[in-house]
């Protein structure tokens, strides 16, 4: 199995693109695709805050559904954005808000079509992605060894929000635990959620979250390879939304 696995795209478009050409993938009628057959890897969160989240969506929904070209597990914002559209009352904020405007601006008839698009890669996409004969494991924010191919509660809150303890933060971010740091597993766990300035590789896992959203890149690791490509952000440097681990 060859699969590039992308960190959250958060609706960054043109970075996507420019990753994907970087590493030979070919749009075609408005999907990358690669001509050694490569796959396609997302770790969630293509949505909110940036400028392009419907369009990343739509595309994502033809290489995961239409085409089956692509694996994709979901994040909590999209977690959050299937619950408002299926109709649940959920809060516009957190970057929800700019896909909203996003699909408010949209003629009726293109509403409806993505929002059942969305509602079915959200439907038919597993919490965490085992692949490569257990070998390879993509969850968003990570997972703990022994939730490995489990479906609970416990392990939907896990792998959507990480390891937390239910306090905040001083700024109204949850406290979550360093999971990698404790993890001694021989799966390669592959994640996001939380944005680091260079992939965080520690104790089998990467974390690829860096933050293309908040200036930072976007990035993508090559599995098997092991080989990290990432390209620069267009969007405005937010320093402070970058965690720093001792």
């Amino acid at each position: 199995m060859k699969i590039d696995i992308i960190g959250d795209i958060h609706g960054c478009l043109p970075e996507f693109e420019v990753l994907t050409k970087k590493c030979g993938y070919q749009w075609v009628d408005g999907i990358p695709l690669h001509p050694d057959n490569r796959f396609l890897g997302f770790v969630g969160d293509l949505t909110d805050r940036g400028p392009s989240s419907l369009l990343v969506a739509e595309i994502i929904w033809r290489l995961v559904i239409e085409q089956k070209k692509a694996f994709y597990t979901p994040g909590n914002h999209c977690n959050k954005l299937y619950r408002y559209f299926i109709g649940n009352k959920v809060q516009e904020t957190h970057g929800l808000e700019t896909t909203v405007a996003e699909y408010k601006s949209l003629a009726k008839k293109e509403q409806k079509s993505i929002q059942n698009k969305f509602i079915e890669l959200y439907e038919k996409s597993p919490l965490h992605l085992v692949l490569d004969q257990n070998r390879l494991v993509i969850a968003h924010a990570g997972i703990k060894e022994e939730f490995i191919g489990m479906k609970d509660s416990k392990v939907k809150t896990f792998v959507l929000y990480g390891d937390i303890t239910g306090e905040k933060h001083p700024d109204g971010s949850p406290v979550r635990r360093d999971w990698a740091k404790q993890y001694t597993g021989k799966a390669t766990i592959v994640y996001g959620h939380t944005p680091v300035k260079e992939p965080r590789i520690i104790n089998n896992t990467y974390n690829i979250d860096t933050g293309a959203v908040f200036g930072g890149k976007l990035t993508l690791l090559r599995y098997p390879e092991m080989e990290i490509v990432s390209v620069d952000s267009t969007m405005p440097y937010i320093g402070e939304k970058f965690k720093d681990f001792p």
